[in-house]
């Protein structure tokens, strides 16, 4: 008796179960998966619709549709769906600068629940033109690939090259030729002389040897055709940009060097303000200590605003168990809300030759009158 009482308990719930099941907005899709095959770059957006039916007994809501990349542009139908009724996703896929094969999702939020949907493809990339390969232009003829030869990190015993790939789309023969060009800098064109519809390179060749500044540094360098100045805006001229930063080079001390190296200690490297209003200033004072058994030279403080001063005094150099202090003031003047500004401090100091000290605070707006 007891397992006839049981099997009719399990179908009850069985069915129970499944008609609760039935109930709701339910989505029922086509296929959830578009394979696009090959598409090609040039065509522009291809487009392929998910059409889906309401399979439950109560109106369907699509709450958001959200793709996994912003070269996926979904549309969805907005006003509820009866049942028996039918919707669309509509997604739509930017082919433009993405060669190759693809595979992205769009999940769909809906009172049914959660759905994703897939499209895949490969793009066929379009014939690249000159002016796609040298998207840089100075002046009416020259073309390059770029306009900034950044080094990135360099030691300051290092010695690197970079180039940039130049075209000359003129009719005529092309002489490219630099001014302002820094002591640590050497800069010139591959070939010399740059023949018409023909290309080169711009070869720059820094020396971190001869350069006497330490951390990131930038420069930009005049550009003239022919001994000419190229306007490229109204009292603009051409330039290439140089940028690096530039480290310390302590791989060649031995162990007993670095043991007794200087070593920079800072009492706090954070600075909190809280709250003041706009237009005020706050001073800080980071105190430091050497800590190592060498000199400790500061190479370089520098703010991340202008808005925040940097006073160093005029010492730089601190015997082994000296004490320093670094001298900031934080300027509130035209600023609104959270700040973080960061001090970079270059040292000597083989174990923690960058450090980075932060003033932070919320800068309050008088309302307006």
């Amino acid at each position: 008796m007891k397992n006839i009482f049981l099997t009719l308990f399990v179908l009850f719930s069985f069915f129970t179960f499944s008609f609760s099941q039935q109930k709701g907005a339910t989505m029922s899709f086509d296929k959830e998966v578009h394979d696009y095959g090959l598409i090609k770059e040039s065509a522009g957006k291809s487009i392929y619709n998910f059409r889906f039916v309401n399979t439950g007994s109560e109106p369907l809501i699509l709450n958001n549709v959200k793709a996994s990349c912003g070269c996926t542009t979904p549309k969805w139908t907005k006003q509820p769906i009866l049942p028996s009724g039918e919707g669309f996703i509509e997604v739509a896929y930017n082919p433009k600068n993405r060669p190759g094969k693809f595979n992205k999702t769009v999940t769909v939020h809906s009172n049914a629940g959660k759905i994703t949907l897939r499209i895949k493809g490969e793009v066929s990339p379009k014939e690249r033109k000159i002016e796609d390969i040298y998207a840089q232009t100075m002046g009416d003829f020259l073309r390059l690939k770029n306009n900034h030869l950044a080094f990135t990190k360099l030691k300051n015993t290092e010695k690197k090259t970079l180039q940039i790939e130049i075209f000359n789309t003129s009719k005529e023969d092309m002489k490219i030729t630099f001014e302002r060009v820094p002591k640590y800098f050497e800069i010139k064109t591959i070939p010399e002389i740059i023949k018409a519809g023909e290309k080169g390179v711009i070869q720059g060749t820094y020396d971190a040897v001869k350069q006497d500044k330490f951390g990131f540094a930038s420069k930009r360098i005049g550009v003239l055709i022919d001994g000419k100045k190229v306007e490229i805006k109204k009292n603009r001229y051409a330039t290439i940009a140089i940028s690096a930063t530039i480290e310390e080079d302590f791989t060649k001390l031995s162990k007993e060097e670095l043991d007794k190296a200087a070593k920079i200690e800072f009492d706090d490297k954070v600075f909190n303000f809280k709250k003041i209003k706009q237009g005020d200033k706050v001073d800080h004072v980071f105190k430091f200590k050497n800590t190592g058994k060498s000199d400790l030279i500061i190479r370089r403080t520098k703010a991340s605003c202008g808005c925040t001063a940097v006073n160093l005094g005029n010492k730089k150099v601190y015997k082994p168990g000296e004490n320093g202090e670094i001298k900031v003031t934080f300027n509130s003047r035209g600023k609104k809300n959270r700040q973080n500004k960061r001090i970079t401090v270059i040292t000597n100091d083989p174990a923690n030759s960058t450090t980075f000290l932060k003033i932070i605070g919320q800068v309050e707006v008088a309302p307006k009158k």
